[in-house]
């Protein structure tokens, strides 16, 4: 089924056909009896090539260390010894807490190996965030950096299971040394004989119902994937390529889109994140390091258009874009100043890269986010699950079982249950298909925010500034913003005696410092009452309407 054997142990998953329906009537899902992300993304290169450039390490200084697959292979079996000496074990959270790096791939290879469950935390959540989502998931091992162990210490009185921290920066308070640990192991140890639906990693997700949600996966996630990528990128892979996102690995855009296909591809890998998007910098990174794949999030590319900057040199390929609906005006500077057609694709935490377009076999048609992924069932359903007639707006779902699909909700049966009706993964999401098979999406079904590439829900940025002394009330919802998709925007009820002059701008900052940044609201307003409906519900939809 695979188009060619490809230099190395794995080959594409992708059929040879000539056309997109072609490819999806004969792809078959591959039905290992084992399969585990670390043997798929390290271990067999490792053992047919050890030399191997795999990662690209670039610091935020500009140093570069490059890590071939025998490095990362031995490291991993090095840290997960370490891991297993302070009791993780399988089905035990490990969370990692750290920006883009090598010490990230290890973590995650580490915990495969022993069949632990990896938490990805985003480094921008503040000590509310990451106290909710350690307790959530009953992390028992942190691994951070010196810049996040104040956070870390703040939120531990309150996680009687959290045991043990490691520290990439070396022993701190309270923190063991990441590498002086890993030191101590030996240099082999084989990943656990995990089954397909063993679970691997636990990502957070957030909705409007409630607090953030676990949405657990499993290894076959990484398999899912693999038809998306090797679509939206063009044939992926291909001799000479080379892939990097802006996107940070704690995401799932970033960890199941480029972090571990590239991996499991033997393309060589770039880690570095900027602390913020430089567009300038984008383009010299790309250019120096001959990065040809990249995941570059609409915000991202408008941030790009709208600096004026131009490749230097640049040899990209193929550049997926996804988070956010494209449009017409950012296909046509890519065309125009990166000489390629960006491939929208669709998906979301708990089920990724179902819909995606390839601009070699399925022309791209501006304003619709591509036809469902080979191995892949997507349809527009109504309330009951039912699919509707082309044209007609429902809400998009994916058929299950899927492999890319979760597992379920941690903790969380009765929202499990609410995902799905009948066979159909609900996504949320209004769109329809067209009469030439093109999904296109509408709106959001409920109120989660789509800020530069994120999925934010407002509850959890609610119960932050309620949590103010001077707040009453409040409702958050995204209004429209050119660079964005939507902004944060904030409609607060201030208690008898608040400062309002100084009000807005104390809450953004309260938000920024307890949360995140990409939380914190653009704008506060001060209003005397929030709409609500007969049952006390804040309506949303009233607010977004008088904010637009």
């Amino acid at each position: 089924m695979a188009l060619a054997a490809l230099d190395g142990p794995v080959e594409r998953v992708l059929p040879d056909a000539p056309s997109w329906e072609a490819m999806r009537a004969a792809f078959r899902w591959p039905t290992p009896e084992h399969y585990n992300i670390v043997e798929e993304a390290c271990d067999r290169w490792a053992r047919a090539d050890p030399a191997r450039l795999a990662l690209t390490d670039v610091a935020a200084d500009g140093r570069a260390r490059e890590w071939a697959y025998g490095d990362l292979a031995r490291s991993s079996a090095r840290l997960a010894q370490a891991l297993a000496a302070h009791g993780l074990s399988i089905g035990d959270r490990c969370a990692v807490l750290l920006p883009q790096s090598a010490e990230v791939v290890l973590t995650h290879f580490a915990c495969y190996r022993l069949g632990a469950i990896v938490v990805p935390l985003f480094t921008l959540f503040g000590a509310e965030a990451l106290r909710y989502r350690l307790a959530d998931a009953g992390v028992r091992v942190v691994v951070t950096d010196a810049e996040n162990l104040a956070k870390i210490a703040e939120v531990r009185p309150d996680l009687p299971m959290l045991e043990t921290v490691f520290s990439v920066d070396g022993p701190g308070p309270e923190a063991l040394g990441f590498w002086q640990e890993l030191e101590r192991g030996r240099d082999a140890l084989a990943a656990r004989a995990t089954h397909p639906d063993d679970p691997a990693f636990l990502s957070y997700t957030s909705g409007t119902t409630g607090p953030p949600k676990g949405a657990l996966h499993a290894h076959r996630v990484l398999l899912g994937h693999l038809p998306g990528v090797e679509s939206h990128h063009d044939g992926f892979p291909q001799p000479g390529d080379r892939m990097w996102t802006p996107a940070d690995w704690a995401w799932m855009g970033g960890l199941a889109n480029i972090m571990l296909p590239a991996l499991t591809y033997g393309v060589p890998l770039v880690a570095h994140r900027m602390g913020k998007f430089d567009p300038e910098r984008a383009f010299d990174l790309i250019a120096r390091l001959g990065i040809r794949n990249a995941f570059l999030p609409p915000t991202a590319l408008k941030l790009m258009r709208q600096s004026g900057a131009r490749p230097r040199g640049a040899s990209l390929r193929s550049v997926g874009s996804g988070g956010e609906a494209l449009g017409a005006g950012l296909l046509e500077w890519g065309e125009e100043v990166l000489g390629l057609t960006i491939n929208e694709f669709y998906g979301q935490t708990e089920c990724n890269l179902v819909l995606g377009n390839w601009s070699g076999r399925l022309p791209v048609r501006p304003g619709a986010t591509g036809k469902p992924v080979p191995g892949h069932d997507v349809a527009v359903v109504d309330a009951e699950g039912t699919p509707v007639p082309d044209g007609e707006e429902g809400e998009i779902a994916v058929r299950a079982p899927d492999p890319a699909m979760f597992l379920r909700y941690w903790n969380l049966p009765e929202k499990t249950a609410e995902k799905f009706a009948g066979p159909w993964m609900r996504t949320g999401d209004l769109g329809r298909r067209d009469a030439d098979g093109y999904f296109h999406f509408a709106a959001r079904s409920d109120d989660v925010i789509t800020s530069s590439g994120y999925r934010i829900g407002p509850v959890e940025i609610e119960d932050c500034l309620t949590g103010h002394p001077d707040v009453a009330m409040a409702a958050v919802v995204g209004l429209p913003d050119p660079v964005r998709t939507e902004a944060i925007a904030a409609f607060v009820v201030p208690r008898p005696g608040a400062d309002h002059g100084a009000l807005p701008e104390l809450l953004t900052s309260h938000v920024r410092a307890r949360l995140s940044p990409h939380l914190a609201p653009r704008s506060v307003t001060l209003v005397e009452a929030l709409p609500m409906t007969a049952t006390g519900k804040i309506m949303r939809r009233a607010l977004k309407d008088a904010g637009a």
